[in-house]
């Protein structure tokens, strides 16, 4: 259900900056994902589906970049990428004191708007 309220943040982030450059309408957005936030792709096309409607997004493309997850070990300082399997310990070390680097990442990364 969280990812409500995400796609309504979108629309009005979007829909403030392309009306600040004067657009007549919202053609596609491009969202950035890491691997490790909870946010899902279809949940948030469903929702903006429906909370797009009669608004100068209405229509829009929206597309979605996903980040890979790194991971660094806190124990040797190894670097390495999550695999699809989720959380695994350190290649290195077998430690698990881990943090992640990258894949946390949730962002919108432009609009394309017509005037």
């Amino acid at each position: 259900m969280h990812e409500m309220v995400v796609t309504e943040n979108i629309l009005n982030i979007a829909t403030r900056h392309a009306l600040h450059a004067g657009a007549k309408r919202v053609t596609d957005i491009h969202i950035t994902i890491g691997q490790l936030s909870s946010i899902v792709d279809d949940s948030v096309q469903f929702y903006w589906d429906m909370i797009s409607e009669n608004t100068i997004c209405q229509g829009a493309t929206l597309h979605f970049s996903r980040i890979p997850a790194t991971m660094v070990c806190l124990e040797c300082g190894n670097e390495y990428k999550l695999n699809e399997d989720g959380l695994r310990p350190c290649p290195s070390c077998s430690s698990f004191h881990l943090k992640p680097k990258t894949g946390e990442e949730f962002f919108l990364d432009s609009i394309e708007i017509v005037k």
